[in-house]
């Protein structure tokens, strides 16, 4: 297994700036967060650590170096961490992704980077967590603030698991000198992040159809996908401002805590639909909550079908902390930032 450098000291740089080590920095908010250190002119020195093959100078990046390794690996970890200034732990294994190696990445992974960092005495560990954390609740309040307790839903593996690590740093970094700022992004989208549209399951179908079945589809406009729409309203952000609230942190902006991130505006299925230029259908809302129980009850269910249990209740953030004290201000609204990201699908023959 790679081992990642040793760097300076904290504040060691020959410039006098940070030192800030990244774990997941290829993921859907990592590149957009690197793009945004490389900008800052506080940020000297950037390590970032991740399992998949990147190439720094492809990415256009100047001031980061790159190793492949793994956060299960704690030697590996603690060499990445050693001397930086702030650890923003972004690596996770989303949605089931990767069975009982992905639920290690998560939970042990997490606990490796955060026993890590306050070991080596870093000045900030920054974690990006998700409204998910919150859980799929019908007794959530309408407008979920950071004082909600994070419960995650257990039939949902991802809900679960952002739940169980925030557990995880609150236990690890209880009194230590460490300062944490926890991020609680609502659904993330935008050009370098097309899990929404990946997630939709007749995207994911399509996939599997046989060619002569797309081209029909395709050619025949009444024959267009429906969604079903039950009205309960969500909230998306740009990756972009995903990483202007996570710079905010690295650099230590305003008080550590938990912040939630949610671009302006909400949206529902039927917007979605209109944008992709698809039908939408009504949906009574106790249709919704017996297909949520039916996959709720299923012994293994498929990461793709988990979403059903994250449109039966609405799972609104207040992000006014966020704004107040993070002083973090998203330049892209929810129907913007799902027009790029459709329109990136459609570049990208994600969506046909």
């Amino acid at each position: 297994m790679a081992r990642a450098p040793t760097g300076p000291q904290p504040g060691g740089g020959a410039g006098g700036g940070l030192t800030v080590a990244v774990t997941g920095p290829s993921g859907e908010i990592g590149r957009a967060f690197v793009r945004a250190l490389e900008r800052a002119p506080e940020i000297e020195q950037v390590r970032a650590f991740g399992r998949r093959e990147v190439v720094p100078s492809a990415e256009g990046w100047r001031k980061t170096t790159y190793t492949r390794g793994d956060v299960l690996d704690r030697e590996a970890v603690d060499a990445l961490v050693a001397g930086a200034d702030v650890v923003v732990h972004l690596a996770f294994a989303v949605m089931g992704a990767g069975g009982s190696d992905g639920s290690r990445v998560n939970l042990d992974g997490s606990r490796n980077v955060f026993a890590a960092a306050v070991r080596a005495g870093a000045k900030r560990l920054v974690y990006t967590s998700s409204v998910a954390a919150y859980g799929f609740h019908d007794d959530n309040p309408p407008l979920l603030t950071e004082d909600v307790r994070p419960r995650g839903t257990e039939s949902h593996s991802y809900s679960a698991a952002k739940a169980a690590v925030e557990r995880v740093l609150a236990e690890l970094t209880t009194g230590s000198s460490t300062d944490v700022y926890v991020l609680r992004p609502c659904i993330v989208a935008g050009p370098d992040a097309l899990m929404l549209i990946e997630s939709i399951p007749y995207v994911q179908l399509g996939e599997r159809m046989p060619s002569a079945v797309r081209r029909l589809l395709e050619a025949v406009p009444v024959l267009k996908p429906v969604i079903p729409d039950n009205g309960v309203a969500f909230q998306l952000v740009h990756h972009d401002d995903v990483a202007s609230a996570l710079r905010g942190a690295t650099l230590g902006r305003g008080a550590p805590g938990i912040y939630n991130v949610a671009g302006p505006g909400t949206l529902t299925m039927r917007e979605l639909a209109h944008d992709l230029g698809w039908y939408a259908i009504p949906v009574p809302e106790l249709a919704v909550d017996l297909a949520g129980e039916a996959v709720a009850r299923l012994p293994f269910v498929p990461a793709e079908a988990q979403w059903i249990n994250a449109l039966r209740v609405p799972m609104l953030m207040d992000t006014s902390k966020a704004t107040r004290i993070l002083r973090w201000r998203p330049r892209f609204g929810a129907r913007e930032t799902l027009r790029a990201t459709i329109a990136e699908a459609r570049s990208a023959q994600l969506l046909r």
